[in-house]
């Protein structure tokens, strides 16, 4: 079924996974207003079906809500450095505000909420211009064209695969309605964009040199989960390493290159 989420939803549901959003910078900037609508908008929709239906309904929160962060690893409680009038903040304050509905959804209406923090996921099927930095460095690699760092490529982030996300979402939604987060979902392993961009070309075997770029703005340098949340009360841990994953995503976007 094709639908906006920005426009109300009539259909009979026991659970709802609210994951509509752009989340690759490219593409939420590309209609700044559109992105907000969704987060903000869809959010109201999908509160507004979830509360018709008794249906327990998950938010796809996103480490985007701590900003800048000046807290390493990032936990739950960290309230965030987010500019509210940068580029990234349609989609940083359209999340926020989304688990703002969420919690006070549940406080007023009593709605049976799953609120979790999503941090930067990978994985087969992604679309080759998806624009986030791990399908960039891959097209790139597979292609033979230069690898864009930018900045000095020292910025961090944790890559999580994809069947380790999803296995922590249906363990969320699955657990009792007690625990509604929010919690962080990723992986604690954390690696430099450098790092990232030479295991891309050991693995594809590329020629591609590393080229820099001028840093984007409000972009953060630096960007790990803490899970402790999520291993007390999911009983999960992320179980790809980096390197495997990154062998099944290219063994997927070397179909397309």
């Amino acid at each position: 079924m094709r639908h906006d989420v920005t426009f109300p939803l009539y259909v009979e549901v026991d659970e709802i996974y609210n994951l509509a959003c752009p989340a690759s910078p490219i593409h939420y900037q590309y209609d700044p207003v559109q992105t907000t609508k969704t987060s903000v908008h869809g959010a109201i929709n999908m509160l507004g079906l979830a509360k018709r239906c008794k249906a327990k309904i998950l938010q796809a929160s996103t480490s985007e809500v701590y900003g800048d962060p000046d807290v390493h690893p990032q936990h739950e409680s960290y309230w965030g450095r987010v500019n509210p009038i940068g580029i990234r903040s349609c989609y940083d304050e359209g999340k926020r505000c989304a688990e703002t509905l969420f919690f006070d959804y549940h406080r007023q209406h009593q709605l049976r909420i799953k609120v979790v923090r999503i941090f930067n996921t990978y994985g087969p099927r992604m679309h080759p211009d998806d624009g986030r930095v791990v399908s960039n460095f891959i097209m790139q690699a597979l292609q033979g064209k230069d690898i864009t760092l930018y900045g000095d490529g020292e910025q961090t982030r944790s890559f999580c695969y994809v069947d380790d996300l999803l296995e922590a979402m249906i363990r969320m939604m699955d657990g009792p309605d007690s625990f509604i987060g929010p919690v962080n979902i990723g992986n604690a392993s954390e690696f430099s964009m450098r790092e990232l961009a030479q295991e891309v070309v050991a693995l594809t075997g590329s020629k591609s040199k590393i080229v820099h770029l001028p840093m984007p703005a409000d972009d953060p340098r630096q960007r790990k989960p803490d899970l402790t949340l999520a291993r007390q009360m999911l009983d999960w841990s992320p179980t790809i390493a980096l390197r495997d994953g990154l062998q099944k995503t290219i063994s997927y976007f070397a179909q397309l290159a």
